[in-house]
């Protein structure tokens, strides 16, 4: 989940008043409610930002299926869960219409165009490869700006999610085990623990512990081509510790695939990162390029359904739980801590990455365009533009 503005960015001062007739979603066809969400999937351009701003848009302020005030707290829920907040909306806004199936078609309708499409790369990717000039050129390009986004991403969430000088400290000390080789599913439940510590606020129960303890890890990885169970492992582990921004799930997803796994290299793994940033969709898609390239068709979709899952989940099966228990202060001090620590991973990974990949004049010049382009253009289709960007500069300068 990326960082979002403040709520009052979300209750749109300019919006025209509501009339006090309650807000009620209209009765739908449970067809009707997957075409509408799958319309949302095939216009998801620009980030969470942009996605949740038209979700918003039309639900609330135009044809008021919940009130504002309702709107926002359930987005503050969700801002504070690990997953794609702009999905989980959907999910919610499905299960307010026409029950779970309601979330579920929802929920499909909004991954579906990104999935599809993200699919269709990587079948490309894998069946041709990039050994054409002009498609290696534009990767040359694509990843020095894939790290400039990953380091732009660790300053937004970390504004965010590091208020302190102890989460300061715990940042820091995760990036340094990180670096050192300690697993994160070690230093996050430490962080967490610390922090919670530190801020003296007893945890209610080992429930947060337990997600994130090392006995939730998935099986070790089989060398290059790991099992179908292993993939979807690695997909749910990823899909619950995703806290600030999908750009968070970067270092566990690179962990098991290049580091563990093997199955990919680094320069493959930015190569899905850059695909996902040119299509409409979360940018966790990218997480069907690393099934694929691990398993095919079913590594895709087993891993994209591992991911997604608990989006799915806590909404269907929790929302009513999880609002009491994140109301509890000490698992907003475990979160916070935990947060501190992706953080730092996050920033770790990046620095990995960076060290391997720009290695050169050229690419660390496409990295500092890319890099100011990324703080500066605040724009719908920002991402996909400094992509796109970023290719035709590797045209240009690629060496041979």
């Amino acid at each position: 989940m990326q960082p979002a503005p403040p709520l009052a960015w979300l209750t749109m001062a300019e919006a025209p008043p509501q009339d006090q007739t309650p807000p009620t979603p209209p009765h739908e066809s449970y067809g009707r409610l997957f075409l509408r969400f799958l319309h949302f999937g095939l216009l998801a351009w620009g980030g969470p930002v942009a996605q949740i701003a038209m979700i918003r848009q039309e639900l609330v302020e135009e044809e008021r299926w919940v009130s504002r005030e309702r709107f926002n707290r359930v987005y503050a829920l969700y801002q504070v869960l690990p997953g794609p907040e702009a999905h989980e909306l959907c999910v919610y806004f499905g299960m307010t219409a026409r029950g779970r199936l309601g979330g579920v078609l929802a929920g499909l309708g909004f991954m579906l165009p990104g999935f599809c499409l993200m699919l269709a790369l990587s079948w490309a990717y894998v069946a041709y490869g990039i050994a054409s000039p002009l498609f290696a050129a534009a990767f040359f390009g694509c990843k020095p700006a894939v790290i400039a986004l990953i380091v732009r991403a660790v300053h937004r969430i970390g504004a965010h999610a590091i208020t302190d000088h102890w989460l300061w400290g715990i940042a820091i000390g995760s990036a340094a085990a990180s670096l050192a080789g300690v697993h994160f599913l070690v230093a996050l439940p430490l962080a967490g623990g610390a922090y919670a510590l530190l801020r003296r606020r007893p945890l209610p129960s080992a429930h947060a512990f337990f997600l994130l303890s090392p006995a939730f890890a998935a099986p070790a990885a089989a060398a290059l081509f790991p099992s179908l169970p292993a993939l979807f492992g690695y997909g749910l582990r990823s899909g619950l510790l995703t806290f600030g921004g999908a750009y968070t799930v970067i270092p566990f997803l690179q962990h098991d695939a290049v580091v563990a796994g093997g199955w990919m290299t680094n320069a493959q793994f930015l190569d899905g990162l850059a695909l996902s940033g040119i299509i409409p969709a979360p940018l966790i898609i990218f997480s069907t390029f690393v099934g694929y390239l691990g398993g095919g068709l079913a590594g895709a979709v087993t891993m994209t359904a591992g991911i997604f899952l608990p989006a799915f989940a806590f909404t269907l099966v929790g929302h009513t739980y999880i609002e009491k228990l994140i109301g509890h202060r000490g698992i907003h001090a475990f979160l916070d801590g935990v947060a501190a620590g992706v953080v730092g991973l996050v920033a770790a990974t990046a620095w990995v990455l960076l060290h391997s990949t720009v290695t050169g004049v050229p690419a660390a010049a496409i990295f500092a365009l890319a890099l100011v382009a990324a703080y500066l253009w605040k724009a719908k289709g920002a991402v996909a533009g400094i992509m796109l960007g970023a290719a035709l500069l590797g045209w240009l300068l690629a060496p041979g």
